[in-house]
């Protein structure tokens, strides 16, 4: 039988917090030129909270080199939220980049093409 958790939703509390303060320490402790402005826009965490995928977004500059900075300064950062967090085990953070806002940009064309096909036909 699985032992239930007393504490329920905790990995999604944890997953949380690391990302609002990922978002302050990147902002703030990250001193690489190739990390700009950057967006945490999600973390996933696995279960034994071993490994973290971080998922980012950024507003200008080249998405490859930010992912880059980010991935070299991920020891660093992981040491400061050993610092933040109370828990046991920190993950081991993996940055990803989110491309939720290109696909819905792309959705909103392919709409609009459709909507102006269709005013063209009417």
């Amino acid at each position: 039988m699985k032992k239930q958790s007393s504490i329920p939703n905790r990995s999604l509390r944890v997953a949380d917090q690391i990302q609002r303060d990922l978002g302050e320490l990147i902002a703030r402790e990250v001193k690489d030129p190739r990390v700009g402005m950057v967006t945490i826009t999600g973390v996933d965490v696995t279960p034994d909270y071993a490994h973290a995928k971080v998922f980012f977004s950024q507003l200008m500059g080249d998405k490859d080199l930010c992912l880059e900075g980010l991935n070299k300064s991920a020891g660093y950062l992981r040491s400061l939220l050993f610092k933040r967090l109370m828990i046991h085990t920190v993950p081991t953070l993996h940055f990803e980049y989110d491309r939720t806002t290109e696909t819905a940009a792309d959705m909103n064309a392919l709409i609009a093409k459709a909507l102006s096909t269709q005013a063209k036909e009417d």
